[in-house]
């Protein structure tokens, strides 16, 4: 057997095999595309499939697509944490997705710029996000927190209707 015909068929070979497997990966591929249970449902996002109901918190969550916990996970912060924490961790995953300034002219040497920093716009809008869903939770729990005193606070005298009935029907022994 000549060495070119050898080469001819070791090439031949290998294209059989890889045009093999790219039908198996664009079979695979067909089968993924087809197959996504979240879309059924209408629910693109994680969460949204249990904020049914017309709670605040459920509406919000639909609003902003995005749980409460989802935000504290992507903040880094937990449930108990002041919003002075939560900024501060917002302010720092904020600057670190941020595209870098252009450097300074005497950063430049020997005509090669310093190695570009990483940044990513989808992560920092997720930052972005995460602090508005955050932010809105804690505006509806301090509405429902003046409400709630004003409610408690609301006057203990009788209607006018009330004195006319409660005289009407004498005193009591």
């Amino acid at each position: 057997m000549s060495s070119p015909r050898a080469i001819v068929q070791i090439a031949i070979l290998g294209a059989q095999i890889l045009g093999r497997a790219f039908m198996a990966a664009g079979k695979q591929a067909v089968k993924n595309a087809q197959y996504r249970p979240g879309a059924a449902a209408g629910e693109e996002v994680a969460g949204l499939r249990n904020a049914a109901s017309g709670s605040p918190t459920d509406i919000l969550t639909r609003e902003h697509r995005m749980t409460f916990d989802e935000a504290h996970l992507i903040l880094n912060a937990k449930r108990g944490d002041p919003i002075d924490a939560i900024i501060k961790n917002y302010e720092a995953l904020f600057k670190a997705n941020s595209p870098p300034a252009p450097p300074a002219p005497e950063t430049v040497r020997h005509g090669r710029a310093p190695p570009a920093r990483f940044h990513s716009h989808y992560l920092q809008s997720k930052v972005v996000r995460a602090r508005e869903r955050i932010e809105a939770e804690m505006e509806l729990l301090r509405e429902a927190e003046t409400k709630a005193p004003a409610t408690a606070e609301a006057p203990t005298t009788p209607s006018p209707s009330q004195q006319a009935q409660s005289s009407s029907s004498g005193p009591s022994p």
